[in-house]
């Protein structure tokens, strides 16, 4: 069938299928809407019943006491459970994510915060007035929209007007009020805080700098690994494109993506890199454009950004020009039309634009030999395309007598320019001119089959090229790797054992080795003699639990696909890994670092020993998710928090190798998010999905403490609620109450490292405790940052995301240890290495690029240090700051965001004049 045209049932079925999915968003978010409301009225009528008891029992008090002990009953009566309602804190399913990434900024109210002290007792008359308002659910909706659109701006109450000494002699009375999609969240001031006006939040001096990435994207992507002159690997995870050497185990990154990276492409120099991400939504509900990233993978800097406004939902495959030494760059986007467009990347002129097909395309390439022949497949078709000027005249492969495929995988190019393509029979099919002159101004001669050779079982997943004119295949169901001859004939195989799963990408390594990656996120380093070796492998489906071992630079992860992984954070390798019956969610280490207890999706928990992965104990709270693992500060009890809105204790004995059942917090009016031990094992502050903050009193039956201003001067053991005086001022203006996932407080005390919804890892000082609180901001997950964890000893932070399945292992230096050298060395060139040979521009033009380097994909200066007058190395221009956190619209201007930079690590380098 022509794919250029199309029928008229394929263009209808693709418009169908966009309404569909149009209305799918709107249905889901009509669904979610209503679940906001639901989630309202249940904690409104939960807020009804507590302040009942809370007034009966202050009427009671009041006839007692008379005067005295008010103030302890309108503690009482201001702090008793929360008012909440609205979105969930963290996603109970995957489907959530797509279900925030479609909801506009409009829908989203932002937090305010209220600082005031408590006034007088209010009147029995008032009171019953507020229950009752409370009560009525359309007046309790019209008030959270209000209250959200008259609290846009931190509001300063008049009995906060009142002078020093009216202040103090109602310190114990004084608090702050959040409100979160216009519903307050009380905290209150600690007694060493004299003064709340005077209390700033600062920016802290130390710094993040991503040290190591673990993880590979396998699984849904192809031909995106590559071995570059420097002895480095190239492939990519997330938003980042990892430079390894797998021999001196050091990594580079190159930072300047803003969202997923879906393709990459080595130019002829094999010193250049292209690389292709899809779009996305920011913070604000803004487009994040699709593009191509041109970049010198010697100096990290970026030399063009291609595409912009152009492409459509991604870039799916793209390839350098071969016979003109890759002047231009072809490209297909992601679009219903898979639109084929051709650049002058080094002008960021766009000379060609055509639709190829409806159908998936899988690959592109210019003809090794003529410059003037593109050829793309993918499902039941293969283009050829004959480029004149902006023009792109297209002829489809004929299979005739041969049977067509579903899929036309991949191809590769011979040395008598003939072409090979694999396809998902496991056919292999030459391609090769044909003979016939082609009539004046017809263009070039048509390809045509010339000969069929069976490779697979299975589908051909991808072909490789080796430089003694031999060829490598992929197959996907038989995992084999066929060496072929110059006379396409087998020579040898070999199988990639089951446990790695489907071959993605295969490419040349040093002398006889090959690199494969494979669809469960492994990278092989092999030989058809001595077999595999291992050398990248992580997640393979969406990863949520993290814990850092107490005592050694250990750490461990645990996902959805099943898997529970312990890495070294100094050797950066994989100690032992376990899979489970259950999908992994949570996870905490004992203190003693013998045990770590992991909780799933199902309500089971099991606890593993740390040092020889055997399962220790296997127990079940509950049939909903478990959100959180806790041990006390002594490791004598384990808090277990549920999707049931319940709290499990359980004692713990022997080393962590024995629990018994304590008892059950209750109170909670959603599920249970974040908790924190006291420092003497009694207390426990929690969190839950409507912003409730609830204390809890373990020796007395779990029993939950009504007066809250009780807790106010407890130094918490760690630090990982969300809501809190302390860290109140993490919260982002704008925020509907999911925007942040997870939090943790350094052992030192000093920063809060924060996991946000915008793929972000935030660093703020701690205590955070003033609206819209600076904080450095870094960039390198493209999806959800779940997780954050500090080492035992701080020198790291380990976060992880959710989709791209990505670990980050970040480096905490401060200010003043950045210098210029430290800077020098920080990845700008492979450590001890010199270029390989003299990096030779295209022929025919000049040495330098047409546009100077707009950015270094790793590095961003500190605004207020003054520049060097050092030069970076690799005779280049001096870049300006880093643009991998600006959005797309600015990406060719330096970012001027003082408070959030992305401190990946250059010496500080003057702007562009």
């Amino acid at each position: 069938m022509d794919g250029f045209t199309g029928s008229l049932d394929d263009s209808m079925s693709g418009a169908s299928v966009s309404d569909v999915n149009d209305r799918l968003s709107a249905l889901e978010l009509r669904v979610q809407q209503q679940e906001d409301e639901l989630t309202v009225m249940k904690a409104a009528l939960a807020d009804v019943l507590r302040r009942l008891a809370v007034s009966e029992a202050s009427v009671c008090a009041s006839k007692k006491h008379a005067g005295k002990g008010g103030g302890a009953l309108r503690e009482a009566y201001s702090m008793s459970s929360i008012a909440n309602g609205g979105t969930p804190g963290r996603k109970r399913e995957s489907a959530s994510v797509t279900r925030k990434e479609t909801m506009s900024s409009a829908a989203k109210r932002g937090p305010s915060v209220k600082r005031s002290q408590s006034s007088p007792w209010d009147a029995p008359e008032e009171n019953r007035n507020r229950l009752v308002k409370a009560a009525s659910t359309s007046k309790l909706l019209t008030k959270v929209v209000k209250n959200a659109d008259r609290h846009k701006e931190p509001v300063i109450s008049q009995a906060a007007k009142m002078s020093t000494r009216e202040k103090n002699s109602q310190a114990d009375g004084s608090h702050i009020k959040m409100f979160m999609r216009g519903r307050p969240i009380t905290m209150f001031i600690p007694s060493d805080v004299e003064n709340y006006e005077d209390v700033r939040t600062e920016l802290p001096s130390e710094r993040l700098k991503l040290e190591w990435v673990y993880g590979y994207r396998g699984r849904d992507c192809r031909a995106n690994i590559y071995l570059l002159p420097t002895g480095e690997m190239v492939y990519f995870v997330a938003s980042v494109v990892v430079l390894f050497n797998y021999e001196e185990r050091t990594q580079r990154h190159y930072l300047g993506h803003t969202d997923c990276v879906k393709c990459l492409a080595i130019h002829p120099d094999k010193i250049r890199i292209a690389t292709g991400q899809i779009a996305g939504v920011d913070k604000d509900g803004r487009a994040v454009q699709p593009h191509v990233r041109v970049w010198d993978s010697f100096s990290l800097s970026t030399l063009q950004v291609v595409g912009l406004g152009t492409f459509e939902r991604g870039v799916g495959s793209l390839a350098f020009s071969k016979a003109d030494s890759g002047q231009h760059l072809s490209v297909i986007d992601d679009c219903n039309d898979h639109m084929l467009t051709v650049w002058d990347w080094q002008k960021k002129s766009k000379i060609a634009e055509i639709k190829t097909t409806n159908e998936v395309v899988l690959a592109v390439e210019f003809h090794h030999t003529d410059p003037h022949i593109i050829v793309t497949c993918g499902k039941s078709h293969i283009f050829f395309w004959t480029w004149s000027g902006n023009l792109l005249a297209r002829k489809q492969g004929i299979f005739g007598k041969y049977e067509k495929p579903k899929f036309i995988q991949c191809l590769a190019f011979l040395g008598n320019g003939d072409i090979l393509t694999g396809d998902s029979g496991g056919v292999l099919l030459v391609w090769s001119r044909s003979s016939a002159e082609t009539p004046s101004g017809k263009g070039s001669r048509a390809f045509q089959i010339s000969r069929q050779v069976k490779g697979h079982e299975g589908s051909v997943f991808c072909v490789c090229e080796m430089r003694s004119g031999t060829l490598l295949t992929g197959g996907g169901k038989d995992r084999r790797i066929i060496l072929w001859d110059h006379e396409l004939r087998a020579d040898r195989d070999i199988e990639v054992p089951d446990q790695y799963g489907a071959i993605r990408a295969v490419s040349e390594g040093k002398g006889d080795e090959f690199l494969v990656g494979t669809s469960r996120n492994f990278i092989l380093r092999g030989t058809f003699n001595d077999g595999f070796q291992v050398e990248v492998q992580g997640h393979t489906d969406e990863l949520w639990g993290l814990a850092s071992h107490p005592s050694r630079g250990m750490f461990l992860t645990c996902a959805q696909d099943r898997l529970v992984l312990a890495w070294s954070s100094e050797d950066h390798s994989l100690q032992w890994s376990r899979t489970l019956e259950e999908h992994g969610h949570c996870a905490d280490f004992h203190p003693s670092g013998a045990v770590v207890a992991i909780g799933t999706h199902s309500g089971k928990w099991y606890v593993l020993d740390a040092e020889t992965t055997d399962l220790v104990a296997i127990h079940t709270d509950g049939n909903e998710q478990l959100s959180l693992m806790r041990f006390s500060v002594d490791g004598g009890l384990l808090a277990v928090g549920s999707h049931d809105n319940f709290i499990y204790l359980y004692t713990v004995s022997e080393n962590g190798r024995k629990f018994s059942r304590y008892g059950k917090c209750t109170g909670h009016s959603s599920y249970i998010t974040h908790l924190d031990w006291s420092p003497d094992n009694n207390l426990i502050m929690s969190n839950s999905g409507d912003y409730e903050i609830l204390y809890w009193d373990v020796p007395n039956g779990c029993k939950l403490i009504r007066n809250r201003s009780e807790c106010k001067d407890i130094d918490w053991a760690t630090y990982t609620c969300v809501l809190g005086y302390h860290v109140f001022g993490v919260w982002p203006e704008g925020s509907d109450g999911t925007d942040i996932n997870a939090l943790v407080r350094s052992h030192n005390r000093k920063v809060i490292a924060l996991a946000d919804d915008f793929c972000k890892v935030h660093l703020f000082a701690y205590p955070c405790s003033t609206p819209k609180a600076p904080s450095h901001k870094y960039s390198a997950h493209s999806s959800h940052v779940t997780n954050v964890s500090f080492l035992y000893n701080d020198s790291h932070l380990i976060s992880t995301g959710g989709k791209d399945t990505s670990i980050m292992q970040w480096r905490l230096v401060e200010r003043s240890l950045l210098s210029l050298p430290d800077g020098l060395l920080s990845h700008p060139a492979p450590p001890g290495v010199d270029p390989p040979f003299p990096l030779l521009p295209p022929t025919g033009s000049t040495h330098k690029p047409v546009l100077p380097p707009i950015a270094n994909g790793t590095q961003e200066p500190f605004p207020e240090t003054p520049p060097p007058t050092t030069t970076p190395p690799h005779s280049i221009s001096t870049p300006p700051p880093s643009d991998s956190t600006v959005s797309l619209k600015d990406s060719l201007e330096p970012s001027d965001d003082t408070a959030t930079p992305s401190d990946e690590g250059l010496p500080p380098l003057p702007p562009p004049s």
